[in-house]
């Protein structure tokens, strides 16, 4: 009789689940269409308008106006898309960046620091925030329509872990 080896559950292995990269323009008009321009170029896929949610004064912000682009990437893509942004990031992450959800966030000041990204004096340099959300198999339950439910404190992905996620992944090291 022989015995048979289960390495792991399935269910417990990490993932990346989407990548969304965000561009706060601050105002509409050429300076947001020059950023969603960036972020097409940067990642193939069009990027989605988001919309003060109140009107601040003092920075001359009206409640609806658009003021800023993002992109979701998921799959292979948000793979693709991480490696190229923590590179540009210098692999280095500091620990304040991990919530106790496991989930990351990280900005770069200039898109141009994006390995082969070239300057286009036409579009100007922008910042950009990047936030990476470590899941398991399972959490669709969470935010599925029909049913929802909670996901367990055991099956949740904790800051640690996502730490050591990246760390074996993607290389990365926290300071």
């Amino acid at each position: 009789m022989s015995t048979i080896q289960i390495s792991e559950n399935p269910m417990r292995k990490m993932r990346i689940e989407k990548v969304v990269v965000n561009i706060g323009v601050g105002k509409s008009g050429e300076p947001l269409q020059k950023a969603s321009t960036i972020l097409q170029e940067l990642f193939q896929q069009k990027p989605s308008v988001r919309k003060a949610r109140k009107s601040i004064r003092d920075f001359g912000v009206r409640k609806g106006e658009p003021i800023g682009v993002t992109v979701t990437l998921r799959g292979g893509k948000a793979i693709e898309a991480l490696k190229k942004l923590l590179q540009a990031k210098g692999s280095r992450l500091p620990a304040s960046s991990f919530d106790k959800n496991g989930s990351v966030s990280f900005g770069l000041k200039e898109h141009i620091d994006i390995a082969g990204v070239k300057y286009k004096p036409e579009l100007g340099i922008f910042g950009m925030n990047i936030s990476v959300f470590v899941t398991r198999p399972g959490y669709r339950v969470m935010y599925r329509k029909r049913a929802p439910s909670k996901v367990g404190r055991a099956h949740r992905v904790n800051r640690e872990e996502a730490i050591e996620f990246l760390k074996s992944n993607f290389g990365v090291e926290v300071v």
